[in-house]
């Protein structure tokens, strides 16, 4: 007759212990093994296999370690949890350890019966990491089964590599690319939806028709939105058609997905309003459809948008759970490192003579052929006017941009009418911030009208092929010269171009001339998404190998980077080449490297214009320093509407043909026929500035108050360690671990250390998460006090996978005495200390709990882990309980004194041996602590009724005693004995 085990029981089988998960049936045992984690879970079936009940042994007299045992073994096992007791189930499996201020989003979900949110936070802030964890809480708790990603095809792999190493969810793409691949594995009449529970699918390929039909059939019960702005369009738009056109196609689908009210919604933007009153109403709508009519002067308006929408610029959250926030003390104050600012500079350059002439002959040319083509009608016109953006944007990036321009036939020469030529036309010029736009947006335009170029145009492409080098290319020498002061000052620049010509053109003039110890790499649009970030990682991992931190990297870029794409760890400066015609562009372009994660303090940013082309000096003037403006007085950049940057560039094109270089510096404002229009376009911004600093101010977060956040953040924290818990830990593991360490104790918390002497298995542990030949080398390791690292480096936080590997060395050498080598923790003590005046004893506790959790897909089974000190004064039986605080406080005492070997012996005999008398307040506390979690999950969810009602934790007996330490009182010395303190 075979045994019947409750959820939470220990059982022995396969030469471990393992913990009986709920899922398990009478026939088959679902086991995780003692202390691992989710990965670890496997099935026994008693009637094949030897199961049997199983106690957890106390600790050995003859096992006894120093003063420090119970504070290593305490943290190795808190570092181990993968399966926290708390309110928030997720944070003890995640590999990124969140910001207090990104849990805010988290809170506000938990109390959400379907969870609806817009978050807004500023670029940098860590939105992607807010959604993740949202995502990975719901999952973790049932309230959600299957989970999909709207992205951009360009940010599709980023989204899976974030979720895949911070967060465990192994999501599959769902792009153009590779839907055949996936729908070849599908049974007849399954959707691929339904077969793959977690995808990243691109907004492109899932609005279409048939794709659209099948996803909002098998649609998930959890989707997130990336970029949500560009998935709604304005009631209003006066925007291009074909931008207008894919908007809705979105929105539709998106409107749809929002329909079920019990799908889960999470919409991501730094944008909402992107200059639209009425598409940020489409987008609250998408949320809840009362929001979009929602009076949002009134206080009740606002305070039911605070439930949903969350947005803060980084300013609110550099200094975050401080007295400025309401709480009483900084205890709890966390910084985070965001740049202070970047530092700006415009840097002009001067056409050489030949240059000069040949910009000049295309400027008469480009007038010679719209004053022709506007005799020939509507459609010739708007053919020759986008041709003449073409061959003057390319004129001014490179000489082999322009060569490719002059060669190439237009797009808009296939036009059959007007609007269709300012359909294909328009993207040539417009610079759109829409990021689903930068997809092949960085190949040179054609300027040639018909399929064999006129001999005008081949006469420039010939002259522009012979500007090639820094002797004729004034821009590419200039270049040249600030990079090498860059690099000279210890940075990593990113140069960003308009066109893939230019990018590779820059990428072979400047081999070899930035210094030996410089990687230059390129990426533009020929290289897939993917293959995009496998170039990044190639150029850092090949400056990373030849171990010289004089090395530097210089990274030759297109558009294809400059949204979504995070470079903040290998870059820390940007050169603007091409003067974007939209100053939204170099926002984005500069947020790839100013953000969360950045390792400087300040991120240099230059911007390069032509001082006498005709055309950057104008767009600077105009869209540029009103930009900049805007953002100095809201602390915030506000998005140039593209009908505003197009109606300034066009005026800049239709001057330019009129005047030549020659009228440069003429104000464009003094333009006649134009006054009107740039008094319109300046109302218009300020207009969108005002309902974004509206918007900031009025809709902030207030939904959860600072000391809500600082209550739950206590609680992870005594739960799972802090920051300063775990560098302690690992630079004394180490060192007992006879690794070599290096602490310069230069305030800055890194440290580095070299495992070579260390045992082999925790060599191995490493190299399987560092790489092997940093081990093999025995190269030092870099552990950085901030998560932001690079390869090779560990970040000291609990769930970094170098710290748990550590950790997991520590655990299992002190739970097996047989453990060749170092053994840094032990499970029992006797430490002769000052810090106590009489007998005390720290015992470190092992609480296994079943918890009942209520969802609405039903209740859902789990067991979880908590470790706890307790401690007492005197004898067991007679024991006197301190408080929590006590008990922690006693992992500081130090010996004040030697211990005789046998005297500790007989006080580690004692307090073994009196164990049982101790079994009723061990029993007793796990009570008090089930209930202390009770109220916890309570406290979190306590919007949600329905989720509240059945919730249950029940602790599991008996608990487990991992660690057994004895704290003697020093005994005063007689000064005639000579004995040593």
């Amino acid at each position: 007759m075979s045994l019947t085990y409750t959820a939470g029981s220990l059982v022995a089988a396969r030469g471990r212990e393992w913990v009986v998960l709920p899922e398990s049936a009478a026939d088959m045992l679902v086991l995780r093994p003692l202390g691992g984690s989710e990965d670890d879970i496997a099935a026994v079936f008693p009637a094949f296999e030897d199961v049997r009940p199983a106690e957890f042994a106390a600790p050995s007299a003859a096992d006894l370690g120093d003063q420090r045992a119970a504070g290593l073994l305490r943290t190795a096992l808190r570092i181990g949890f993968r399966s926290g007791a708390g309110p928030f189930r997720s944070l003890a499996s995640i590999a990124v350890e969140p910001r207090a201020y990104q849990l805010v989003p988290l809170l506000m979900a938990l109390r959400q019966r379907t969870v609806r949110l817009l978050i807004s936070d500023d670029v940098g802030i860590g939105k992607t990491v807010e959604a993740g964890l949202i995502a990975k809480e719901l999952l973790a708790q049932g309230e959600a089964t299957r989970l999909a990603v709207l992205c951009s095809p360009a940010l599709a792999e980023q989204w899976q590599g974030e979720l895949r190493e911070k967060f465990g969810i192994d999501a599959e793409l769902v792009l153009a690319s590779t839907v055949s691949r996936l729908e070849r594995g599908l049974e007849l009449g399954q959707s691929l939806f339904d077969k793959h529970p977690y995808t990243i699918i691109s907004t492109d390929f899932i609005k279409s028709t048939r794709h659209r039909e099948d996803f909002v059939r098998h649609c998930p019960d959890l989707v997130i939105v990336d970029e949500a702005h560009t998935c709604v369009a304005a009631d209003d738009t006066t925007q291009g058609a074909a931008s207008s056109a894919s908007n809705q196609l979105r929105y539709e689908l998106l409107r749809r997905v929002s329909a079920d009210p019990d799908r889960h919604l999470l919409l991501l933007t730094a944008t909402p309003h992107s200059g639209k009153e009425s598409a940020f109403r489409n987008l609250l709508g998408l949320v809840r459809p009362e929001l979009a009519t929602v009076d949002l002067e009134s206080p009740a308006g606002r305070a039911k948008l605070a439930e949903h929408f969350v947005a803060r610029k980084r300013a609110d959250v550099r200094e975050y759970l401080t007295r400025e926030d309401g709480l009483a003390d900084d205890s709890l104050a966390e910084r985070t490192a965001f740049p202070s600012d970047r530092w700006t500079k415009d840097e002009k350059y001067r056409l050489t003579p030949a240059y000069r002439a040949l910009l000049d002959d295309a400027i008469v040319y480009a007038r010679d052929r719209v004053q022709a083509a506007d005799a020939q009608g509507r459609r010739e016109a708007r053919i020759a006017w986008w041709s003449v953006i073409a061959l003057l944007r390319s004129m001014v990036s490179s000489p082999a941009a322009a060569a490719q321009t002059l060669k190439t036939r237009s797009e808009s020469a296939t036009a059959r009418t007007a609007h269709e030529a300012d359909v294909l036309g328009a993207p040539v010029a417009s610079d759109s911030a829409e990021n689903d736009r930068l997809e092949g947006m960085d190949v040179a335009p054609g300027a040639a009208e018909t399929e064999d170029a006129g001999a005008r145009l081949l006469d420039l492409a010939q002259r522009a092929a012979q500007l090639v080098g820094p002797a004729e290319d004034a821009k590419l020498k200039a270049l040249t010269g600030h990079l090498r002061k860059l690099i000279a000052e210890g940075y990593h620049p990113i140069v960003f171009c308009r066109y893939i010509p230019t990018a590779e053109y820059l990428a072979e003039q400047l081999e070899g001339k930035l210094g030996k110890k410089t990687k230059i790499a390129a990426v533009t649009g020929t290289l897939s998404p993917q293959q995009r970030l496998e170039r990044i990682e190639q150029l850092a991992a090949e400056a990373a190998e030849d171990g010289d931190p004089a090395v530097r990297r210089v990274l030759i870029a297109t558009d294809c980077l400059s949204e979504g794409v995070n470079l903040q760890h290998h870059f820390d400066a940007v050169v603007h080449y091409d003067l974007a015609w939209n100053p939204t562009r170099h926002d984005q372009r500069e947020g790839r490297v100013d953000r969360y994660g950045q390792k400087r303090d300040q991120v240099r940013v230059i911007t390069m214009f032509g001082e006498d082309n005709g055309i950057d000096g104008k767009v600077l003037e105009v869209l540029f320093q009103k930009h900049r403006q805007i953002k100095k007085d809201l602390g915030i950049s506000v998005s140039v509407p593209d009908e505003t940057a197009s109606g300034v560039t066009d005026a800049v094109v239709e001057w330019l043909l009129l005047h030549g270089r020659q009228g440069s510096q003429e104000s464009l404002f003094e333009m006649d026929g134009h006054q009107e229009s740039f008094e319109r376009i300046e109302r218009e911004w300020s207009s969108a500035a005002e309902r974004e600093r509206t918007s900031r101010s009025k809709y902030a977060q207030r939904a959860i108050h600072p000391e809500e956040v600082a209550r739950e953040v206590a609680a992870v924290r005594a739960a799972l360690g802090g920051a300063d818990e775990v560098r302690g830990f690992t630079l004394e593991a180490l060192r007992d671990l006879e690794a070599l360490v290096l602490d310069p104790r230069d305030g800055d918390g890194d440290f580095t250390a070299q495992a070579g002497g260390a045992p082999a298995g925790l060599r191995d542990a490493l190299a399987a998460t560092l790489g092997g030949r940093l081990i093999e080398e025995d190269r030092p390791i870099p552990f950085r006090t901030t998560p932001a690292i690079g390869r090779g480096e560990a970040a000291l936080v609990r769930t970094d996978p170098a710290i748990g590997a550590i950790a997991a060395y520590v655990l299992d050498s002190a739970l097996d005495a047989n453990t060749p080598g170092p053994r840094p923790a032990r499970r029992c003590g006797v430490v002769t200390t000052d810090a106590v005046g009489i007998r005390t004893t720290l015992l470190l506790v092992r609480y296994r709990f079943h918890l009942t959790l209520p969802s609405r897909t039903g209740e859902r089974q789990v067991v979880a882990e908590d470790a706890r000190l307790l401690a007492y004064e005197g004898m067991p039986a007679r024991a006197r309980w301190l408080d929590d605080d006590a008990a922690t406080a006693l992992l500081a005492a130090r010996a004040s004194a030697n211990t005789h070997e046998q005297l500790a012996r007989n006080q580690i005999t004692r307090a073994l041996d009196g164990l049982p008398d101790l079994s009723a307040h061990l029993t007793e506390y796990g009570t008090r602590l089930a209930a202390e979690l009770d109220a916890s999950h309570r406290r979190v969810r306590k919007a949600n009724e329905e989720i509240v009602r059945g919730l249950k934790v029940v602790p599991q007996e008996p608990a487990d005693v991992l660690g057994v330490y004895v704290y003697l009182p020093q005994q005063p010395v007689p000064l005639s004995s000579g004995a040593e303190a």
